[in-house]
């Protein structure tokens, strides 16, 4: 299938690592002039020398902590003068922030901060021109809503839905659509380093919770990305579409 993304520009935020890279991977074969963001200098150049490696154009770099002050604005500015006009956004920067006992104000700002409040100002800096030029496609890469204990990232998730839905409402008349992926156990930096460290606790997650029957790849959910991105999903707008192998036990 023919996407016709081709000659599209897109920004994948946390694209250093895991789900990001994989994404940005995906943009580039499908044609999209990408940029892409997150913190560590150098492990964004290894992935933009392994694009490049593929005979795609290499992505602009974009070295930005999304939780600083004038961030939007310094990468709307960035991505013009490297790009031009922003066809995709792709917000998948953030992060589990589990917590002991009921947490501090500054972790609760944090996750809110990283998960939702940037993603918004980035989006909230690119529509207008996406609106004006008839099309645009915003993606964010969240995270469940069905709290199993403490963290303060489960609640920007519902935000970044619900702020997402809305938004969707608002630009669905000009071309632009917005919505939200929550992955659910996908192998990445989070989840095999931290959260399932060892391969037996890996197969007990799964036997207990995946009907799908094992930990999915970051490719699983890229290829949703791209789709949604393209403007055969013109139709596609205000939803929260899981990735988790039938993990999540809920119908809605």
């Amino acid at each position: 299938m023919d996407l016709q993304l081709n000659g599209r520009t897109a920004l994948v935020t946390g694209a250093s690592i895991g789900i990001g890279v994989a994404i940005a991977h995906e943009l580039a074969a499908e044609g999209c002039r990408l940029a892409i963001l997150a913190r560590r200098e150098g492990l964004l150049n290894g992935v933009a020398d392994a694009i490049a490696a593929t005979g795609a154009p290499r992505p602009l770099v974009v070295v930005e902590d999304l939780t600083a002050d004038g961030m939007a604005a310094r990468v709307g500015a960035r991505i013009e003068d490297g790009l031009g006009p922003l066809d995709i956004l792709v917000n998948n920067a953030g992060g589990s922030r589990p917590m002991d006992g009921l947490g501090t104000e500054d972790e609760w700002s944090e996750a809110m901060m990283l998960n939702y409040i940037s993603a918004r100002r980035l989006a909230h800096t690119f529509v207008p021109g996406m609106r004006q030029r008839g099309f645009g496609r915003i993606v964010n890469v969240t995270g469940g809503d069905e709290p199993a204990g403490m963290n303060a990232a489960v609640p920007p998730n519902g935000a970044i839905h619900l702020w997402a839905k809305a938004l969707s409402r608002e630009v669905g008349g000009d071309g632009v659509t917005v919505n939200s992926i929550p992955p659910g156990r996908i192998h990445s930096e989070q989840i095999d380093q931290r959260l399932l460290p060892t391969a037996a606790a890996q197969q007990a997650w799964v036997d207990a919770n995946c009907p799908a029957g094992y930990i999915g790849e970051a490719e699983d959910l890229a290829g949703l990305v791209a789709f949604l991105a393209s403007p055969r999903a013109r139709y596609i707008t205000g939803q929260v579409i899981h990735v988790d192998g039938g993990a999540r036990r809920y119908a809605f």
